[in-house]
């Protein structure tokens, strides 16, 4: 799709997905200029205890939920996904997973974020991030070939809306 079409296309969308489109491009910039001045050893605080892929509490976070946030997490993949290409800079996957984290925060929808790595025999140095929550694969999906999950950020259970 042209970048005229994509632009007719937003232009014609309602605003909360214009609104939505537009806080994706910001937390995405955030996240792109945390990295650049900040050690991840610094940033890695803010994202959640680490954990091994296997616990429960990740299973907990990424969970299926309730259809609303669903919802809300598929509108926040779309978004990041919609805006993403039409950045003024590269946005990979570690900064793309960063934006929706804080986006479903903001609604109160936990989520999990993993970090994988090639399989032996595969280029060591290449990493993958990517992010579930409410039981939708909301960024760096499809899963490159041959990564294997080594860890992920896990956070504290999002407040109730109570």
């Amino acid at each position: 799709m042209s970048v005229a079409r994509k632009i007719r296309t937003l232009a014609t969308t309602g605003w909360r997905r214009q609104a939505m489109v537009a806080e994706a491009c910001g937390a995405m910039l955030a996240a792109r200029v945390t990295l650049a001045i900040h050690p991840f050893s610094r940033v890695s605080k803010s994202l959640g205890d680490f954990t091994r892929p296997d616990d429960p509490r990740a299973t907990d976070h990424a969970a299926p939920t309730d259809e609303a946030d669903a919802a809300t997490a598929r509108a926040v993949r779309w978004a990041i996904r919609a805006s993403a290409p039409f950045l003024p800079f590269r946005t990979v996957c570690l900064q793309q997973a960063m934006a929706a984290r804080v986006m479903l925060k903001r609604r109160g929808i936990a989520s999990v974020m993993h970090f994988g790595a090639p399989a032996e025999g595969e280029r060591p140095i290449d990493a993958h991030a990517w992010l579930d929550a409410a039981g939708i694969k909301v960024t760096g999906y499809p899963l490159p070939d041959g990564m294997q999950e080594i860890a992920c950020f896990v956070g504290p259970p999002a407040p109730s809306a109570e």
